[in-house]
């Protein structure tokens, strides 16, 4: 790409994702080493996968599986019959110095996923998904990859099973790049083959282009051209480990080249580390070929048939169809729907609760209520899946009536979660059951007998006083009263 012929007209940002995902295996890929992280550096390794002389890989039927559930998870071709292959580069942290990887015979191909684009929904072709060894990982002391006084190799997650998902160049921003992972993450989730929690298990190269706007069909605007792709030299952009890091790098490495063409300096062809401390890329080295790799059949693996297989291989209600049907079934919008399907055990609650209580109700508290305050303590709630009978029982007392929802939310369920109390025990010991009938009455007259400016205040139109008097006896009740309730008998006993 020449920098006369970018600069004319407007520039358009093209992305392709290869997305990393380590699949949730008791073991490695090809040898029996334990998958479970620890922090004692080249402890789950044996000479299959240090790539000792003599040493001869085997299938992990655990991934097979797994790698088909995604297949069918994307609507992805399913063939017949799969190989594996060499691909033949230096990994610093693969020490026998290849990868067992999948090429021209992936497992899966020809995919999409439907993905939410600031509200509207549209696919992302998937070109190819297919299984692979994961290399070590690697330490580098004293300062980021360009700087550090020397490098540490830890060969514990060489050999992790890996899926490697190739999307076509389907994005034109960093934002889409976002929705896309994070819809991925949750199809990943709900699938139980991926934890989000586990160091290193989504991990993305990106390749990112910039080319003219004249160079795109009008008509088409998602379609570009080989050619186009071709002439614009693109960088990949590797080294990237989240949503939110995917689209800081994918800013900074559009704005890169942006700034580049736009000084009339040409854009080279390579790859780049994105540095996350110091929030830009850096040049690693010039980008490789297809034919730099040398890739040849796996000898030591035979072919892998599973097209008898696949079809045993179940696999959830996926989170689209599920946000679809909460819509439709429990009549929520797209937002609560979107907040209860966000993972698989949130779903299930949801749906546990909501086939007890109403489904609004429900919502309310698992959406709202739930999450929120899950949310401001960084707490997953799979880490309080042994106490959601508790907070069962937390929405009964509201849906009977014994407490305020109000003491429920701000009291009961905050303290449930810092003291570890249950919510009988809260309930109990802050004497937060509801006052009497007889005793509310008697606040609404005490409250109106001691605030005469507000009855006047009320009495001359202005409607808000009615809130100070409510607050008022609130107070006078210890917060145990229905403030709906308490605002009917103040404005009853006003008007006679």
């Amino acid at each position: 790409m020449t920098a006369q012929t970018v600069q004319q007209g407007d520039l358009v940002t093209v992305v392709g994702l290869e997305v990393h995902v380590q699949l949730e295996t008791d073991t490695k890929i090809f040898c029996g080493c334990s998958t479970e992280q620890t922090d004692e550096p080249n402890e789950n390794v044996c000479p299959v996968c240090l790539g000792l002389p003599g040493a001869l890989p085997v299938l992990n039927e655990g991934a097979v599986e797994a790698a088909v559930k995604i297949g069918k998870a994307i609507d992805a071709d399913i063939p017949e019959e799969t190989r594996f292959h060499r691909k033949n580069y230096y990994y610093p942290d693969l020490p026998k110095n290849f990868q067992i990887t999948q090429y021209d015979e992936p497992i899966c191909a020809d995919g999409e996923l439907e993905v939410s684009v600031e509200g509207t929904r549209r696919s992302v072709t998937i070109e190819r998904a297919h299984l692979e060894e994961d290399p070590g990982s690697l330490q580098h002391v004293g300062g980021g990859i360009d700087t550090a006084d020397y490098t540490l190799v830890d060969y514990n997650r060489a050999g992790t099973p890996l899926m490697e998902i190739v999307t076509a160049p389907d994005f034109r921003s960093p934002d889409e790049v976002r929705a896309f992972l994070a819809e991925l993450e949750e199809v990943l989730e709900y699938l139980g083959i991926f934890d989000a929690e586990r160091d290193g298990s989504l991990r993305i190269d990106a390749n990112l282009s910039i080319i003219p706007e004249a160079e795109i069909d009008g008509d088409n605007a998602d379609e570009i051209s080989a050619d186009a792709l071709e002439a614009a030299n693109r960088t990949e952009v590797k080294n990237i480990s989240s949503h939110k890091g995917a689209q800081k790098a994918l800013a900074y490495e559009e704005t890169r080249q942006k700034n580049a063409i736009q000084r009339g300096r040409a854009v080279e062809q390579e790859t780049r580390h994105w540095d996350e401390a110091r929030g830009i890329t850096v040049s690693m080295r010039s980008k490789e070929e297809e034919k730099d790799y040398r890739y040849f059949e796996e000898a030591d693996l035979p072919p892998l048939r599973v097209s008898d297989w696949k079809e045993e291989i179940a696999i959830p209600e996926l989170p689209s169809a599920r946000r679809e049907r909460f819509g439709d079934e429990y009549g929520l919008d797209e937002e609560a729907a979107s907040k209860l399907t966000s993972t698989k055990q949130v779903a299930d609650f949801y749906e546990d609760v909501a086939g007890e209580f109403d489904p609004d109700l429900a919502a309310t508290w698992v959406a709202d209520n739930l999450l929120g305050e899950l949310n401001y303590r960084d707490i997953e709630i799979t880490e309080i899946e042994g106490r959601l009978e508790e907070v069962k029982r937390l929405v009964a007392l509201v849906d009977e009536d014994e407490i305020t929802a109000k003491n429920a939310r701000e009291t009961v369920l905050r303290s449930m979660l810092d003291d570890g109390r249950t919510p009988d025990e809260v309930v109990a010991e802050e004497g937060l059951g509801k006052t009497s009938g007889d005793e509310v009455r008697q606040a609404v007259v005490e409250a109106i007998d001691e605030n005469q400016g507000a009855v006047e205040d009320y009495e001359s139109g202005d409607d808000g006083a009615i809130n100070f008097l409510v607050g008022q006896v609130m107070q006078k009740t210890g917060g145990s009263a229905d403030p709906s309730d308490v605002n009917q008998l103040l404005r009853a006993e006003l008007e006679d």
